[in-house]
């Protein structure tokens, strides 16, 4: 069975969180300190936990979508260049790049929300960029205090 385009959105962030999953899990399987490997497990989980609501949802789109609004949006990854993703990167270049992607995704989502012409998809597009603000924001913080540990 084809998928519609708005199902084709979704399966795509759906394997958006399990690209990310992988991603945060294979850096919490690195050689790092143990606040390093916590952080990216909980990140790894967060995904998992993200691709299985949107799995549901795909499943039974009638089910409400929602998010919690970020507290704020700090812009700390709209000042970041996107590092290159490579096998050794430094855990704050990883951090750096997962902000970048998720900046992108929520900015997606926005797009998405904007052309839309239905007002329940729309909605469900906003959830979305909410899902990943939220994230943003929390690596935004993470780099933070990563990047510049003279603040505090």
């Amino acid at each position: 069975m084809a998928l519609t385009p708005y199902e084709s959105v979704i399966s795509m962030a759906i394997d958006n969180e399990i690209e990310a999953y992988d991603f945060y899990y294979a850096l919490s399987q690195k050689n790092l300190d143990t606040g390093m490997k916590q952080i990216f497990d909980e990140l790894a989980k967060e995904e998992k936990n993200h691709r299985d609501i949107l799995t549901a949802f795909l499943r039974n789109p009638d089910k409400p979508l929602k998010f919690k609004s970020a507290p704020a949006d700090f812009k700390v990854a709209e000042s970041v260049e996107l590092p290159p993703l490579t096998l050794d990167m430094k855990p704050v270049d990883a951090i750096a790049l997962a902000m970048k992607k998720e900046e992108e995704a929520m900015k997606t989502y926005l797009a998405f929300a904007q052309e839309s012409d239905s007002n329940e998809q729309k909605g469900v597009f906003e959830e979305l960029a909410k899902m990943e603000q939220g994230h943003k924001t929390r690596l935004e913080e993470i780099y933070t205090n990563m990047a510049f540990p003279e603040v505090w």
